[in-house]
């Protein structure tokens, strides 16, 4: 069921399209939206990709969906509809953003697509009512929403005249970080990529690249150590303030031989650090 808002009514996640130069009087959604920010990145391209294109493009939306990062885009062929549908792949959330009426969903062949966005908990977004069909003119106005959802937009493939790079310009105007996908220098699709990386836009060289600038968060939770109960234990210990050796063997519930093996592990793993004659410290 559509809904209309305008941007007083509507949660801290779509706050940021109040900052734009020129902001929407009003939202049409169908669908569901998250009521707090979370990590957003917009995913954009040619609609024409190579098999290179398609392949990167879904490795990155999935990845990046399962990583709890809601996949923005406009429902067009090509890279839009890839990013969409490896989000849902994933068990992710992904949000469409038109350019028309949300009863005239264009391409007609995506209608499919838009249902199962909003069935997978995603959304459908539109600054434009019922009744209106997408035009050239609304695309390009489109895209500044696009950008605005987002903390960052990745292009994968776009030749050197492309419509993406009016994506990218209203990223630039809002101060979103941008990402590129280098590609083989001789291939028209990787003009744009390629050249938006030599102008200064971060090169994905991975999802964790990407990862370190919008969501540092997940990149550090991610890189927690994982220990046994025996080295929890000890850990735990340690910053409970016991730092001597026979100590931590006495409050601990682990036998000499799996403590001292424990404590040694821990050590070399670099998770404690001796501080003294069979003193303990830890690092984590």
């Amino acid at each position: 069921m559509e809904s209309k808002l305008t941007l007083l009514d509507t949660s801290t996640f779509l706050q940021p399209l109040e900052m734009l130069a020129v902001a929407p009087t009003s939202l049409y959604i169908t669908g569901t939206l998250p009521e707090v920010r979370q990590p957003v990145v917009a995913i954009v391209g040619t609609r024409r990709p190579s098999s290179y294109g398609k392949e990167v493009t879904y490795q990155l939306a999935h990845a990046l969906a399962r990583k709890g990062v809601i996949i923005v885009s406009g429902l067009a062929f090509g890279i839009d509809a890839i990013a969409h549908r490896a989000a849902l792949d994933a068990k992710g959330m992904t949000i469409a953003v038109l350019a028309g009426g949300l009863d005239n969903i264009y391409p007609r062949s995506h209608v499919g697509l838009a249902k199962s966005i909003i069935q997978s908990g995603g959304a459908l977004v539109s600054e434009y009512p019922h009744g209106i069909k997408a035009r050239q003119y609304q695309f390009l106005a489109r895209n500044r929403l696009v950008s605005g959802l987002s903390d960052g937009v990745i292009v994968t493939e776009a030749a050197e005249r492309s419509g993406t790079l009016s994506t990218i310009n209203h990223a630039l105007d809002q101060n979103k970080e941008v990402f590129a996908v280098p590609g083989n220098i001789t291939s028209p699709l990787s003009i744009g990529p390629n050249r938006f990386i030599a102008q200064g836009a971060h090169p994905v060289l991975s999802v964790e690249s990407i990862l370190e600038v919008i969501a540092p968060h997940i990149v550090v939770a991610e890189q927690a150590p994982i220990l046994t109960d025996a080295e929890h234990q000890l850990v735990s210990l340690i910053k409970q303030g016991i730092h001597d050796g026979d100590a931590l063997r006495e409050h601990s519930t682990l036998g000499t031989a799996e403590f001292l093996q424990t404590l040694t592990i821990l050590e070399v793993n670099g998770h404690i650090r001796s501080v003294g004659p069979n003193q303990w410290g830890t690092t984590v």
